[in-house]
């Protein structure tokens, strides 16, 4: 049921999203902002149609991709077992895109007047998903497609668990992390790249080590 319920709600999102590119298809610019450098100044624009419809057309394709994964994954009965976490990530994903399409849509009227910091109001958005895929990767079971996958932790059990509780607690503080850059831009794609990069990096390391530990 929780499932479905996710799934329902991940495909309201992106049908929302569809629907709101056709309403405002005629109001559009033919040239619409897609890319902003660390000063906030936009360095990219593409076509009204991939403007509009782009982001809901790699949401459909994300949430067919998460929907297949459950199907396929030769450890599937592992995924169930944190299955809700899963189902609440989809909808997390499916959500962040959302929210920079209407950024993306609304940094087009905003700028006829003011400027909009498109770094600041990212850097929440990054946080939130930083720290709940936290929360996934504590929570994940060995699996090839979800959660710190490296030859070491799909070789044992044990180090699976060590690496990806490790690896959960890390990521949930590089999502702490990210929200400085609420309160201080300039420094905001640092606070957002730097720790998650480093998150990664040392649980690659830290799963060999754990790996040879038991060796």
């Amino acid at each position: 049921m929780t499932m479905i319920k996710s799934e329902i709600k991940t495909a309201s999102i992106i049908l929302l999203s569809f629907i709101l590119g056709l309403y405002l298809y005629p109001q559009m610019p033919e040239k619409m902002a897609s890319h902003w450098n660390l000063q906030g100044q936009v360095d990219g624009y593409m076509s009204k149609f991939w403007g509009l419809f782009l982001i809901p057309l790699i949401s459909v394709g994300l949430f067919l991709l998460f929907i297949l994964i459950p199907k396929i994954d030769p450890l599937k009965a592992n995924i169930e077992k944190f299955r809700k976490y899963y189902d609440r990530f989809v909808v997390l994903v499916i959500g962040f895109l959302f929210y920079i399409y209407i950024l993306t849509i609304f940094w087009i009227f905003w700028n006829s007047g003011m400027r909009l910091d498109m770094i600041r109001f990212l850097a929440p958005a990054f946080g939130i998903l930083f720290y709940y895929s936290g929360i996934l990767t504590e929570n994940s079971k060995r699996n090839w497609f979800i959660g710190i996958r490296t030859p070491w932790t799909m070789s044992s059990e044990k180090v699976w668990e060590k690496t990806n509780r490790m690896g959960g607690k890390l990521f949930k503080i590089s999502g702490l992390v990210a929200l400085l850059g609420i309160f201080l831009p300039s420094y905001a794609l640092f606070f957002i790249l730097v720790p998650v990069i480093f998150a990664v990096a040392y649980t690659i390391i830290y799963s060999y080590f754990e790996y040879q530990k038991r060796g």
